[in-house]
């Protein structure tokens, strides 16, 4: 069959693989070992909103909402501000509308199947192109941890005055997170309470910058209703596609299909399972209307405060201030370029100590909590595609270790502008990775078999995947090097025909059967989430 097994879809009730209907799955039931044990919700009544219940179902979307607060979103905020200024905060706005429609599928993956993206994946898709897929999202989870390294790193340097140089700062992230992973020990909800915690320490943080810089309302105004960006060059149009890019992430929707299974839903009971699908959604809504907010403030202070200034500006400045880094900023009249190491600078320049201590501090917030949630991606990851079972203090030291190396390697024979550039670089790996995420969400979720009343459009994810294409591609033009083109070039064959194939099994999943080549595919039943999937002979 195309998919190896096929893709089997809900027909006359669960399947137990047989055909034959299936006992109706326990509340909450769930494969393989679950970081979140299924919590109970007070019953569902159907007829009115209530708070209570939204309480019961609050916690999986703001674990998804850090990673649109992780340091190469940051650094993507205030790129845009000190490139574009005001007038790219409507692209923002949708990107994090279109992230939400992309979550929300994930979502209802997972309340609807009893099963994450990546449990479903396995079930699905024959071992050759598994592998390969599993391979692209831990290249992708890797990729943001190392960002969240780096910045942490810049942060901790940042706040001990360079004491603690970057390298160090590199090395102290490794024990950290390990510190962190003992949370989860004290119980759901305390976890989540945490991470609450460093939401809003990032919002306070980001939000006193944005009181001390004052931005122009109007302009604020402007730049997130008008779709329009007048005298707009090559730079703003590369930053706007670098947004999306930074914004979408590919391992956030796996991780987001399985934060959902830590809530009792009867998922034979379908107007429970559309109430859940509410209240996710609506959590979701909130979540990522917080974390939007908290963009925008880094957004706004550097397009009020930075916007069009040169480097001399700013090394006049810095001379004059009581910061010690005005030769970050060479004399010339080049437009100035920031990163989220030199954005404390100049806010510290301009606006005094304070103001740089507290961009560390939220720097350091985004870092932190960005690492947990990379760290259960990881684990959701590698248990659904694999069915391998690790613990998370040994999963997390087999990602830190492979993220830490090369970060390292730069921090030490390297200088900052080495270390955060990377940052660049990693948008557009994590850009790469995002057709392996979406192609799967859409196969799965758009077949009425499985998902009844919520069909995915497919114009949305072509959109997007085009949109990371051309982010990529800005990028390597950008390093003006042959033997890169050539060998970008190469990658990129092998890259679109795998995208390719995967596109090929969901049209053909979808219904064009004349794709089939001759091939079969069965959309009448689906594997029980506490059946052990059967895999085809070889």
């Amino acid at each position: 069959e195309v998919l190896g097994r096929g893709l089997r879809g809900w027909e006359g009730g669960l399947g137990d693989g047989r055909g034959a209907p299936a006992e109706p799955p326990a509340c909450g039931a769930s494969e393989g070992i679950n970081p979140f044990p299924p919590r109970f919700c007070p019953p569902l009544q159907h007829s009115c909103f209530s708070f209570r219940k939204l309480w019961a179902f609050t916690g999986p979307g703001f674990l998804m909402s850090i990673a649109y607060l992780d340091p190469g979103n940051i650094e993507s905020d205030l790129q845009s501000g000190a490139v574009a200024g005001f007038k790219l905060l409507w692209v923002l706005m949708l990107a994090t509308i279109i992230g939400l429609l992309l979550q929300r599928l994930a979502a209802r993956l997972g309340v609807v199947t009893g099963l994450h993206l990546a449990e479903v994946c396995n079930r699905q898709y024959h071992k050759f192109p598994r592998i390969i897929l599993w391979l692209m999202v831990e290249l992708a989870i890797i990729g943001s941890d190392m960002q969240e390294v780096i910045g942490s790193a810049i942060a901790i340097n940042l706040l001990s005055v360079g004491k603690i140089p970057l390298w160090g700062g590199v090395l102290i992230t490794i024990a950290d997170t390990f510190v962190f992973l003992f949370l989860d020990k004290y119980g759901l909800r305390k976890l989540e309470a945490f991470f609450g915690l460093l939401i809003t320490i990032m919002a306070l943080t980001f939000g006193y910058e944005y009181i001390t810089v004052k931005p122009n309302q109007t302009k604020l105004l402007q730049g997130l209703f008008i779709p329009y960006c007048k005298d707009c060059g090559t730079p703003q149009l590369e930053q706007a596609v670098g947004i999306v890019g930074a914004v979408i992430m590919p391992h956030n929707m796996y991780l987001h299909s399985a934060l959902v299974k830590s809530r009792q839903v009867n998922r034979a009971d379908k107007r429970e399972v559309r109430e859940a699908n509410k209240y996710f959604f609506i959590e979701s809504c909130i979540a990522l209307f917080v974390s939007f907010i908290i963009n925008i403030f880094v957004v706004t202070v550097f397009a009020q405060a930075f916007f069009q200034k040169t480097n001399a500006d700013v090394n006049m400045v810095c001379a004059n201030s009581s910061i010690p880094h005005s030769a970050l900023f060479p004399n010339n009249n080049e437009t100035l370029e920031v990163d989220i190491y030199k954005g404390g600078v100049v806010l510290g320049c301009y606006f005094g100590p304070a103001a740089l201590y507290i961009w560390a501090i939220g720097i350091l917030a985004a870092g932190q909590s960005s690492t947990m949630t990379g760290t259960y991606s990881g684990q959701f990851v590698m248990e659904g595609f694999l069915n391998l079972r690790w613990s998370r203090f040994a999963r997390v030291l087999l990602t830190r270790s492979i993220a830490v190396t090369p970060t390292l390697f730069v921090a030490i024979f390297q200088d900052v502008e080495h270390l955060t550039g990377m940052n660049d670089f990693l948008n557009v790996l994590m850009s790469l990775q995002l057709p392996f995420a979406l192609i799967p969400v859409l196969t799965f979720t758009s077949l009425p078999s499985i998902m009844h009343d919520f069909v995915a459009g497919g114009l949305l994810i072509l959109l997007i995947c085009c949109i990371n294409m051309y982010f990529v591609v800005a990028y390597v033009m950008s390093l003006h090097n042959l033997g890169l083109y050539i060998g970008a070039a190469v990658l990129s064959v092998i890259y679109l025909s795998f995208v390719a194939y995967l596109t090929w099994l969901c049209l053909v999943a979808l219904g064009a059967s004349f794709l089939a080549c001759g091939n079969t595919v069965s959309v009448t039943r689906t594997l029980h989430p506490e059946q052990p999937p059967s895999h085809p002979p070889k």
